[in-house]
């Protein structure tokens, strides 16, 4: 296995003060995501939206790739806004006194119900906005597999921004930009009936060729240093750095560790440091059957605090760890492109993946 000698950041084009450009040019088989995860300032609720063009996980758009080969499948035809909800992430009493639980929405659509401008994003009745200071999600939909009404809005208030991105593959057909990775949020929905305010992420990335293409499998996390004397439940941690680990195992037989520090000083300066990740600690497996594995300090234990999504190509959850020696709470996701690729899955995903032509 080797590292990459030379990963040095590219520009993307970008919007209105550095922000996310919804107008990026995609070819055939490509794809562009901007992903937002959120977490709640008591450690209660979390979010995750993922808008995509050229869903990279839609067994449709796989389907139509092999159909189209070898001049490819148009991405604008495949595109979604994926939104999941989550309730009950510490074991403290609800405010509320009551769980919502878990919602999940991932409608896919076609050109006919996708407009797009430079600062604009709608598929379907859902749209994301950015005005150059913040980033305005508006959802309306339909959670699945329990048919339920999935309404309200979320604005991130980026502190930072960056505009770097960084290869995944030895190729340069895949890039990772951290957009905002500090960010404050606010959560309004009306159904289920849930506010709150927390703390944000958001990125994005993209793509010339299909993921499975290129990589086997990936861990990645986003980690909040927990402040001292302090319980997550209390505060998620501080808002003025975000460390970020990608952990890629690639289809050529190469690995590459991805180590990234941000920050933003009391004067607003953003800066970004590399680190050396500690070696990767296993974590429990899915009830899937998903390996998960986290960067986590030597002579220390990583833990789950909960799992958010289990399916048979991927996991989320959200973790504890201590990385240079700091407490940390993240969010983690482990990703299986070897699975996804295999006939089963692809069969499943269409109960939880409808198609809107």
């Amino acid at each position: 296995m080797s590292e990459d000698r030379d990963n040095s950041p590219k520009l993307r084009p970008a919007g209105k003060n550095g922000g996310p450009l919804f107008t990026e040019k995609i070819g055939p088989n490509g794809y562009v995501w901007w992903y937002i995860d959120a977490l709640s300032d008591d450690g209660q609720y979390g979010l995750t939206i993922i808008a995509f063009i050229g869903s990279v996980f839609s067994p449709y758009y796989a389907w139509a790739r092999n159909r189209a080969a070898p001049h490819g499948a148009s991405p604008y035809d495949h595109c979604a806004i994926n939104v999941a909800l989550y309730d009950g992430l510490s074991n403290s009493p609800s405010r509320t006194g009551r769980r919502h639980g878990h919602r999940w929405a991932m409608t896919e659509r076609t050109w006919r119900h996708v407009a797009a401008s430079d600062d604009t994003f709608r598929v379907g009745p859902s749209s994301l906005h950015w005005d150059g200071e913040r980033l305005t999600i508006d959802i309306d939909e339909i959670s699945l597999p329990f048919p339920a009404t999935l309404r309200g809005r979320v604005v991130v208030k980026p502190i930072g921004i960056w505009q770097d991105s960084y290869r995944l593959d030895e190729a340069g057909d895949h890039f990772w930009r951290p957009i905002a990775p500090i960010a404050s949020v606010t959560v309004e929905m009306d159904a289920p009936r849930i506010a709150w305010r927390g703390t944000a992420y958001v990125d994005s990335n993209v793509g010339t060729a299909p993921l499975e293409s290129a990589f086997v499998r990936w861990d990645w996390s986003r980690g909040k240093q927990i402040p001292p004397d302090t319980e997550v439940k209390d505060d998620a941690g501080s808002p003025e750095s975000t460390f970020v680990v990608y952990d890629v195992h690639r289809t050529d037989g190469t690995n590459l560790t991805l180590a990234k520090t941000f920050r933003v000083s009391p004067t607003g300066m953003a800066t970004t440091g590399d680190f050396v990740s500690p070696r990767h600690q296993k974590l429990p497996t899915t009830a899937w059957g998903i390996h998960r594995a986290t960067a986590c300090d030597a002579g220390t234990f990583a833990t789950v605090v909960k799992t958010v999504e289990d399916t048979p190509f991927y996991a989320r959850s959200v973790v504890r760890s201590v990385i240079n020696q700091a407490p940390m709470v993240a969010v983690h996701e482990s990703l299986s492109l070897s699975r996804f690729r295999s006939r089963w899955v692809q069969c499943l995903l269409p109960f939880k993946m409808p198609r809107r032509r």
